[in-house]
């Protein structure tokens, strides 16, 4: 297993090269191109960055909610399969909180400037 880089640094110093090196050189749909590569590797280092704390926050709101243990797959697998059977209703406010935290840190990683996101008070980083 290699040490360094990480796969962060990796991803950030693909990113800075393009933004900083490549896009200023490029026109047109290729200039375009370079954007949503480097978009995508923000996503991606944002992933890296915080989706392992998320997915442990979620995996917890979800032992809590369903009361039992298992891995984030399942816990979600049994979440869908309970409100699909209505053994928890849809208008539960457990499940309201859960989703709405859910949702929030998915669209922190994907979209942090997202002003519906900055201006929540369920913000996951206030």
């Amino acid at each position: 297993m290699m040490d360094q880089p990480s796969a962060l640094e990796l991803v950030t110093a693909v990113r800075e090269f393009i933004e900083k090196h490549a896009m200023p050189e490029l026109q047109g749909r290729t200039a375009f191109h370079a954007r949503v590569a480097a978009n995508a590797l923000a996503i991606v280092a944002r992933e890296l960055e915080g989706g392992p704390a998320s997915n442990a926050e979620e995996a917890e709101r979800l032992r809590k909610l369903l009361g039992r243990d298992g891995t984030l797959n399942e816990l979600n697998r049994e979440l869908c399969r309970r409100i699909r059977t209505n053994e928890i209703a849809v208008d539960d406010p457990a499940l309201a909180r859960h989703l709405t935290q859910m949702t929030l840190a998915k669209v922190a990683i994907d979209q942090p400037n997202y002003s519906g996101l900055v201006h929540s008070p369920h913000h996951p980083r206030k």
